[in-house]
């Protein structure tokens, strides 16, 4: 996966922004005005690739158990957040987008129902 398809792919979903509300290296994407995804960029250039998306409690535990590339995260809940190393290889881009999603949607679940109405 590169950086460019990562953009690409979550700033096609309804309402996403991408900003830098922590420093010029760390791209966020935010679904009306909430973190689903963070991508260090400094990683990515030196070949690093990694992310870090929202995810369901159980299933961030069954996802860390399962896979090497899948890690409790710097600066974040490590029970709702997962970092990705992306660099591995080990997980198709397939399974990483499907993660992406599954970031998204727990973002949005969380919201206000007005604010879920609007992305309808």
């Amino acid at each position: 996966m590169h950086i460019e398809q990562l953009q690409q792919y979550c700033l096609n979903k309804k309402a996403v922004t991408e900003e830098f509300p922590f420093d010029a290296d760390t791209l966020v994407f935010k679904v009306l005005g909430k973190m689903f995804v963070i991508a260090p960029l400094d990683k990515w250039e030196k070949g690093e690739a990694s992310i870090t998306l929202k995810c369901d409690p159980e299933y961030t535990i069954e996802l860390r158990e399962t896979y090497e590339s899948i890690y409790a995260g710097p600066y974040v809940s490590n029970k709702h957040w997962n970092s990705i190393a992306i660099y591995k290889g080990e997980l198709p881009t397939k399974f990483i987008l499907e993660l992406i999603d599954h970031s998204y949607e727990m973002v949005v679940k969380g919201m206000t129902k007005k604010m879920r109405d609007s992305l309808i």
